[in-house]
């Protein structure tokens, strides 16, 4: 039984390409550093002393920084090249973060948010087309995982460390978060080989007259919408629920810290593992179980009474089993639909999908917790969530109407 776990996630691994392995590596420096994003409402309410609602802006100003980083995000990928672009974002955004610490007015603290937030999320398509180009066709949904499975260990080391950063100095998170950009962005620089394609030189003629805009793909358009209202859902861990932890569940910054860390933790144990086994499985139908289960763990605050610590963790565990199986399939899931070509639009609007995401999620959370309680949000979240499932589901079922317009790896990079 033992050997037969070991061959499981050796096999999880096998065949991915370098180039995979060094940009996993970039992420995990990169987000290792992620601390300004999970803790900035809490910067907000216990720092600069604001009320949870105009905490909730300031995300809502991250979110349309989101909007507009990821629009151009795409369109530079596009133009410029995905390395270049991923540079820029890391070392610039690094510094950004870092002249966030340095205001005590609320609204210069939306607007430096805003302008660090446009630049970081130009990073995301950049580093989604930088997934394709560096992975080989057959290794795809796997060399998607490895990034997110640093990602997420980077996230976990991150927000156990930040919890505990936040503990003692605030303002320290945001030249944490800063540095490690710039110390990612040198790793791209000396490690990472340039592979870019130039869209208007690349592929043949007939690529280029049976390529399909992200923005007419109808279906995808339909699968953007529910990825965004997930996103809302979703991301109500990065918002309210550090919050609701502090204030209802009475735990401590460095136990926020270690309840959003499992999240990462437990992601990075079995995504690989969880992905190569569910493989062959429709995509579709993995993100629509994904959704009812993350919903499920909001709800869980509602329905279960144990010590808050518990049952904070408890609730982390099943959200990491929703997002494994949500996730990693949406990401491989509009690479499927995209060429060398086109891909940075694609990947801006899935990117601009989770911004629109923050902007909602942000904004009617905080207000509704402020307003309604905790307690109507979280069956608020819980009741969207299954929505979200079943058109997901429906979506699975009327998949065959919306042909992708031109195969996947016909002009490759491996």
């Amino acid at each position: 039984m033992t050997m037969r776990i070991i061959h499981l996630y050796r096999d999880s691994f096998a065949g991915l390409n370098i180039n995979s392995w060094l940009l996993a590596l970039v992420q995990l420096v990169n987000r290792a550093g992620t601390m300004v994003v999970p803790f900035m409402s809490m910067y907000m309410t216990q720092h600069i002393g604001v009320s949870i609602t105009k905490a909730g802006v300031v995300m809502t100003c991250f979110g349309l920084g989101s909007i507009v980083g990821a629009y151009f995000g795409g369109k530079l990928t596009d133009r410029i090249g995905f390395y270049n672009l991923m540079l820029f974002a890391l070392v610039a955004g690094g510094f950004s973060y870092i002249f966030i610490s340095f205001f005590e007015n609320y609204y210069l603290i939306c607007l430096a948010t805003f302008i660090a937030s446009v630049i970081n999320e130009s990073f995301r398509p950049a580093s989604m087309a930088a997934i394709s180009a560096y992975s080989n066709p057959d290794t795809l949904t796997r060399s998607g995982s490895l990034v997110r499975l640093s990602v997420n260990l980077g996230w976990a080391f991150g927000a156990a460390i930040g919890g505990w950063i936040a503990s003692h100095n605030y303002q320290l998170l945001f030249y944490v978060d800063g540095i490690t950009n710039i110390l990612a962005g040198v790793l791209i620089y000396y490690k990472l080989p340039r592979l870019d394609v130039n869209p208007k030189k690349e592929g043949t003629a007939k690529n280029k007259t049976i390529q399909q805009s992200a923005f007419k793909d109808r279906f995808y358009l339909y699968f953007i919408l529910l990825t965004c209202l997930f996103g809302l859902c979703f991301f109500q861990i990065f918002t309210t629920l550090p919050i609701y932890l502090k204030t209802e569940l009475a735990l401590s910054e460095s136990q926020i810290g270690w309840v959003l860390g499992i999240n990462g933790l437990f992601i990075a144990a079995f995504e690989m593992v969880a992905v190569y086994s569910l493989e062959n499985v429709r995509r579709l139908r993995l993100i629509a179980m994904g959704t009812f289960i993350t919903g499920l763990s909001f709800v869980l605050f509602n329905l279960v009474s144990m010590e808050g610590f518990h049952l904070g963790i408890l609730s982390s565990a099943i959200i990491s089993v929703g997002e494994i199986l949500a996730m990693p399939f949406m990401l491989v899931f509009f690479m499927k639909r995209s060429n060398p070509s086109n891909i940075g639009q694609y990947a801006s609007l899935y990117t601009m999908a989770y911004s629109v995401a923050h902007i909602c999620g942000s904004f009617s959370g905080s207000a509704i917790a402020d307003h309604y309680g905790f307690e109507s949000l979280w069956w608020i979240v819980g009741f969207m969530s299954t929505f979200i499932a079943l058109a997901f589901l429906y979506l699975d079922k009327i998949e065959s109407r919306y042909p992708v317009s031109i195969p996947l790896n016909e002009s490759r990079l491996a």
